[in-house]
């Protein structure tokens, strides 16, 4: 197998995602959703995977009603493997086959290091690096058996880059395990015609990061917001993730695999 040669295809037909299904995971809300809808407008066929089950079902529809598109919603824990093999079966039947997978969930904990517990890491680990690996690898599964190849985008964020700020060790460990997991799966998946990338995010108003950011002393949050705001002039927003998302889940990326885009407004140059 290789990847195709797309030099004679129309711009419009690279970006266009039609006739293709996807899964992304932690899409009730925030990056999730806002990738979500991208998806749908390039015309996937989408499953929103999320703890939030209500809040998936209310994203769905609307995301639906807006782009006439096939999208539904899942409970999915990415804690537990049976649950993500489920949303991966689901999306496979529901939407026809499996094309692309966006592992997005995860948790932003601040604690500081001598308060943190194994079962506090534990959980970071759990939601951030091992529920992208069971995600890959079941999504994977169902790739290669299609035989169709497909696209795993895990979101990394800068934190897979560099520290952070205090309290933060298991996200930035978490993120740096992500980062590597991409490099290798698209050794692993190439033969099978599957890419793997990541994309990094800076920090972005959403719900789950304005509440990370509340966590966090007044002198840290003040320096965030003013390097943050120094560089485009504006702090990021979902939509400035999805866009990186959605090329790279496209044949606009078609020759990309195992890079991380940093969507992050110059944080990491």
């Amino acid at each position: 197998m290789a990847i195709a040669d797309v030099t004679q295809v129309a711009l419009s037909d690279l970006i266009s995602l039609k006739g293709r299904s996807a899964v992304v995971t932690g899409g009730a809300q925030g990056l999730g959703k806002a990738m979500a809808r991208r998806l749908a407008e390039a015309g996937a066929s989408v499953l929103i995977g999320d703890l939030k089950a209500e809040q998936a079902q209310a994203a769905a529809a609307e995301l639906s009603a807006a782009y006439g598109g096939k999208v539904v919603a899942a409970a999915l824990d990415v804690t537990d493997s049976a649950s993500i093999a489920a949303a991966a079966d689901l999306a496979a039947r529901e939407l026809g086959g499996l094309d692309i997978w966006v592992n997005n969930a995860g948790l932003y904990p601040n604690v500081p290091l001598i308060e943190m517990t194994d079962d506090a890491w534990d959980r970071v680990m759990a939601v951030n690096l091992r529920g992208v690996f069971a995600s890959c690898r079941e999504a994977a599964r169902r790739m290669i058996e299609a035989g169709k190849g497909g696209v795993l985008i895990n979101v990394v964020s800068t934190a897979g880059f560099s520290g952070v700020a205090p309290g933060v060790s298991a996200y930035v460990a978490s993120k740096h395990g992500v980062r590597g997991l991409v490099r290798q799966l698209a050794i692993e998946l190439a033969p099978h015609d599957i890419r793997v990338l990541g994309v990094a995010p800076t920090f972005c108003e959403t719900e789950g990061n304005t509440a990370a950011l509340a966590q966090l002393p007044d002198r840290v949050r003040q320096e965030i917001a003013a390097t943050l705001t120094s560089r485009l002039g504006r702090v990021g927003v979902p939509d400035d993730i999805a866009r990186v998302v959605l090329f790279a889940a496209s044949d606009m990326a078609l020759f990309m695999t195992g890079s991380t885009l940093l969507a992050d407004a110059g944080e990491v140059a």
